[in-house]
């Protein structure tokens, strides 16, 4: 059975600011409002995992919105900070842009900055579908980016396999887990791109060991007793953000970079994760 792995935060910047709520005019609540990405480091222990592939590390960028609310100068931080940490594997789990097509290929090119030793991986998310996801992976993939539209790749390390794959977007009702696994053998490692994480409902009848996702932004906005304005789903709050399972299958839900419908990120700092496969002790 899979345990909770340890998780460490670190590299975070942030700007104590204080905000009126609704209510008598006295009444202030004391928040956060950040806009530099905190990077995690979070240990994923994975039974069938190859020996070869212990201590791999991944690198988690999702949701960067690239757009009035995430200027280019956010993206080319976030690559940078990226970068700084010299992964194995890149995963980019979708909504690079949001509302315009003019924001494509300059994002596509930030992120072509992106360097990790086995490669740059994406999926696709709600927002690129409503935007134009034909052109957003055109624009990828020029940047060397491989773009797994319910597909999968193979990597190996000294004759053992690790399968990536990748779905399209849930919300869209574009993506066929069947074709993204189709051929990937039952007993070995199967690790999964899904934009959305209600998806892993359908990874675990499909035996993937973990699954990233974003879409959720941590809830973008957590207010006192109302808690997330955002990243509520037929899931409810366990699959917002982190760490977390279903049957024997895990997740990671990172709170990405971007901000969508309103300006901000209170309480809910952008994240990059880095994780870490480990096999259990």
């Amino acid at each position: 059975m899979a345990r909770r792995p340890a998780s460490k935060r670190f590299l975070r910047r942030g700007e104590l600011i204080t905000l009126r709520l609704s209510g008598p005019k006295e009444e202030y609540y004391p928040g956060e409002l950040s806009e530099e990405p905190e990077l995690t480091e979070t240990d994923i222990f994975l039974t069938r995992l190859p020996v070869a592939f212990d201590g791999l590390s991944i690198v988690h960028l999702t949701d960067i919105h690239h757009s009035l609310y995430t200027p280019l100068e956010t993206v080319e931080e976030a690559v940078h900070l990226a970068n700084l940490l010299h992964p194995d594997v890149v995963a980019l789990t979708g909504d690079y842009v949001t509302l315009s097509p003019s924001y494509i290929w300059p994002v596509a090119r930030a992120l072509g900055k992106l360097r990790a030793r086995m490669g740059v991986f994406a999926v696709l998310g709600n927002h690129d579908f409503q935007v134009d996801a034909d052109e957003i992976a055109r624009a990828l993939r020029a940047q060397r980016i491989r773009v797994l539209r319910n597909a999968h790749v193979a990597l190996r390390v000294h004759g053992s396999t690790l399968w990536l794959a990748g779905v399209d977007d849930l919300w869209w009702n574009a993506d066929d887990f069947h074709a993204a696994l189709a051929s990937v053998p039952a007993r070995e490692t199967k690790i999964l791109l899904c934009h959305n994480p209600i998806g892993i409902r359908q990874a675990a009848s499909h035996g993937v060991d973990f699954v990233l996702s974003g879409h959720t932004h941590g809830g973008q906005v957590r207010l006192p007793l109302v808690g997330s304005l955002r990243g509520r789903s037929k899931l409810g709050q366990r699959f917002v953000e982190g760490w977390n399972r279903l049957d024997g299958t895990q997740i990671y839900v990172s709170r990405g970079i971007g901000k969508s419908v309103v300006p901000l990120r209170l309480n809910c700092p952008p994240e990059i994760a880095c994780l870490r496969l480990r096999r259990p002790s």
